[in-house]
């Protein structure tokens, strides 16, 4: 009898699948060593059978704290392969946030860099969900906190050798991941994504980017940015290969490694774009094995496209735009980026969007509305936060349906090719991340020596936005802008420290006494 192929329901069927039609191949490059889908799968077998062994059952959450490695891209697939909820939280995440993420999301376990000891021991006594803790590396003497914890050695876990799991019983419509996200009241909120969403998603991806089992894709984003956790989940779902490195701080030691390895992949966004043209003024180099760049979290500044060919002189170059609730929305083909420079492209492959005014009416052509989203990639919701989810779940045409409202303004042209607008909400969006103004303020105000704090996100060519802070202090105190920057370092991920700080005598306010952010915007700088 003839075998009938299926796609694939679930994330880790992808990798079942790979390590059996191509286990010697290559799946992952980590710090120059090459790793099997063998080595992949019964890496991540390993590690399951340890989370099932600590409590670890379908829809459990499980936390993954470590920078881009061969240990994090294998808890990736032993987390889903053992039933959990894969929750990657960025390795420059501070204890409170931590501790808070831990808690909200009901993590029963917490995969982590040693190295990082000095943040998760305190956050873990303050998360007491946390029953087990696998340590990639020795603990600091005397580092390991309550007695309810169990520490167990990463490395003894991949060195076992039963791998017998218990069936998980998954099915598409389970949680595969809770991923982070800011939210504007100053706490992050979990973005809840199944099987099905990401499965989904990710197929449609590589469809319009014209993939196949041959690529070797170049990752150089957190695994905790979704951009960075989908080359990783991409890869695997077409078996090909991924050049895992930690992060582009050190830019020539990444690109000798991309033309090592001969890359076919390079995901970017636009503060990357921007390093590899200035390295490219000073030396003669190219990327000529490149055949795919895309670019997401901000758009590329116009006169980038054209100047990047110089870099990947045989490479296809897909602007993109996407938001963590739905992972992806729009692409616009390679071959409209001259015809439509400015535009975010069409849906991705099996989706749908539309633009509404705020009273639900739709929008024609040429008008700026609030771009809408259907399909199957839309998130389940926000994790115990119904009333945030319905603020971004709206009922659609068909009965029981819910659409993404984005709360992001565009217009549609004639042809359907979207245009961004503006965000119609307070959160700024800068490398390619969410930060709540909220958030931030809160680090400023706890500053001795600062009276009042107001934080906006303001255009900038390659971030996005950036963030400006605007500081009123106590009298007397004599705080500089390095000692406010370096205060926001102590308690914020680098991404979310002010790129500017303005100090004023006032902030600017309301009859009512409330901060009035828009008048901010005008203040000289």
């Amino acid at each position: 009898m003839t075998e009938v192929l299926r796609a694939p329901r679930l994330l880790h069927e992808t990798l079942v699948a790979a390590a059996a039609s191509r286990a010697a191949h290559t799946a992952v490059v980590a710090d120059g060593v090459r790793h099997s889908y063998l080595e992949l799968l019964t890496g991540a077998q390993r590690v399951a059978r340890a989370l099932q062994d600590h409590g670890i059952t379908r829809g459990s959450a499980v936390a993954l704290y470590m920078e881009n490695s061969w240990a994090a891209a294998v808890s990736v697939y032993g987390i889903l392969l053992a039933g959990g909820v894969l929750t990657v939280i960025n390795p420059q995440t501070k204890t409170d946030k931590l501790a808070y993420m831990l808690a909200d999301s009901e993590a029963r376990v917490l995969i982590a860099d040693a190295r990082l000891a000095t943040t998760f021991l305190p956050a873990v006594d303050e998360a007491p969900s946390v029953r087990a803790v696998l340590c990639a590396g020795a603990l600091p003497a005397g580092g390991a906190p309550t007695a309810r914890v169990t520490y167990v050695a990463f490395e003894e876990a991949l060195a076992r050798g039963d791998v017998a799991l218990s069936r998980a019983g998954t099915i598409p419509i389970d949680l595969a991941a809770l991923i982070y996200t800011s939210g504007s009241t100053g706490h992050p909120k979990g973005v809840m994504l199944t099987h099905q969403n990401m499965v989904f998603a990710a197929g449609s991806i590589t469809e319009y980017l014209r993939l196949g089992s041959d690529e070797r894709i170049l990752n150089v984003l957190p695994l905790a940015f979704d951009y960075g956790l989908y080359q990783l989940l991409m890869t695997v779902y077409l078996g090909a290969t991924l050049v895992l490195e930690r992060s582009f701080a050190f830019p020539v030691p990444v690109l000798n490694r991309a033309i090592e390895e001969k890359v076919t992949v390079f995901p970017l966004v636009p503060t990357i774009a921007a390093t590899l043209l200035s390295l490219k003024q000073r030396t003669d180099w190219v990327l000529p094995s490149v055949t795919r760049v895309t670019n997401t979290a901000a758009a590329l500044p116009a006169g980038f496209i054209p100047r990047l060919a110089s870099v990947f002189p045989n490479a296809l170059i897909f602007p993109m735009y996407g938001l963590t609730e739905c992972k992806r929305v729009s692409y616009l083909e390679p071959e409209m980026v001259d015809a439509k420079p400015t535009s975010v492209g069409k849906a991705i492959p099996g989706t749908e969007v539309f633009l509404l005014t705020a009273e639900g009416n739709e929008v024609p052509p040429g008008q700026p509305g609030i771009l809408h989203v259907r399909g199957p990639h839309v998130m389940l919701g926000y994790w115990k936060q119904p009333a945030l989810t319905a603020q971004m779940l709206k009922p659609g045409r068909y009965p029981g349906e819910r659409v993404l409202c984005t709360h992001d303004v565009f217009m549609m042209d004639e042809e359907g090719f979207l245009y961004f607008v503006g965000r119609s909400d307070d959160i700024i969006k800068t490398r390619g991340e969410k930060v709540s103004p909220i958030e931030v303020e809160n680090v400023l105000h706890r500053l001795p020596g600062v009276r009042e704090a107001a934080v906006i996100g303001v255009p900038d060519e390659l971030l996005g936005q950036a963030i400006r802070a605007f500081v009123v202090l106590e009298q007397g105190a004599t705080l500089t802008e390095q000692d406010v920057k370096r205060a926001c370092l102590a308690g914020l991920e680098s991404f979310m420290v002010p790129r500017d700080v303005v100090f004023l005598s006032e902030l600017p306010k309301t009859a009512t006494a409330k901060v009035r952010k828009k008048d901010l915007y005008d203040v000289p700088v």
